[in-house]
């Protein structure tokens, strides 16, 4: 899940000032986290952990209640809901928070079934569902070193997103849209365009729009397809950007299960 907090700390920057060039710097002074990174790592905290996935989110909202950019409107309301209940989300939060289990189960089945429930508790609405499920899939399949056109022949087939188109062809009038319909197959085509990590983010960040969450999902893919190929750098620069207690949860992840091979020679 380091490579979706690495994609949503470089493109924390250009959310509402958007770069249509894959050049440009991949860090700044105000470089930061934003809620992506703190509800992905909630999600990891509870399949470390267990308990009640709403509770642990809301838990971590309320700790950290100002991220770069803010929560949006909706889901602040959720956060703080005595009772939360979902509300029928299509946005692309429930995307953005579930590259965790794309690394946690032994099956697609279990993936796909998990990546449901990190969803249904705020984005209930079946776009909502889809993108989580997209985007925990394509992790799942590119640790099981699938590659990258079985990755978009199962994609296209399963959640009929159309993966067909380039980064050139969307750049040019893409803007900001928060759905998952609007995001994540966007997302998807600048992991499979990339020729590196590090391109993946890039590509993402290009298109424009909502800069953070495209290479957040971007780069949760891409960490799992290009193996050991995030420079060592770059995820001490997530150390030195995240609160003590965040990156805690990290490493405990990183230690765990299937993460921890991945990560064994890094």
């Amino acid at each position: 899940m380091i490579g979706a907090i690495l994609g949503d700390i470089v493109g924390s920057v250009y959310e509402f000032s958007n770069i249509k060039t894959k050049d440009f710097p991949l860090f700044s002074q105000s470089s930061s986290y934003t809620d992506d990174s703190i509800m992905t790592i909630a999600v990891a905290d509870w399949l470390l952990h267990g308990g009640d996935l709403a509770k642990v989110m809301q838990c971590y909202g309320k700790k950290y209640p100002c991220p770069m950019g803010g929560y949006g409107g909706s889901f602040a309301r959720w956060l703080n809901e005595d009772y939360p209940k979902p509300y029928n989300s299509w946005g692309n939060g429930s995307a953005m928070r579930v590259s965790p289990v794309g690394w946690f189960f032994n099956s697609l089945e279990e993936t796909l079934a998990v990546a449901q429930e990190t969803a249904i508790i705020t984005h209930n609405h079946p776009e909502g569902i889809k993108g989580a499920q997209a985007t925990a899939a394509a992790i799942f399949l590119s640790r099981n070193e699938k590659s990258k056109e079985y990755i978009r022949e199962f994609i296209e087939t399963t959640f009929d997103y159309d993966l067909h188109r380039t980064c050139d062809e969307i750049r040019p009038a893409y803007r900001f849209n928060e759905s998952c319909q609007g995001t994540v197959p966007e997302a998807i085509i600048a992991f499979l365009e990339s020729n590196s990590f590090e391109d993946a983010i890039r590509l993402a960040i290009s298109l424009g729009g909502d800069s953070d969450t495209l290479a957040c999902i971007a780069g949760g893919i891409a960490e799992s397809f290009y193996r050991y190929q995030i420079p060592y750098n770059l995820i001490k620069k997530v150390e030195t950007i995240l609160e003590p207690d965040l990156w805690k949860v990290v490493q405990e992840f990183r230690n765990d299960r299937q993460y921890k091979v991945f990560w064994r020679n890094i």
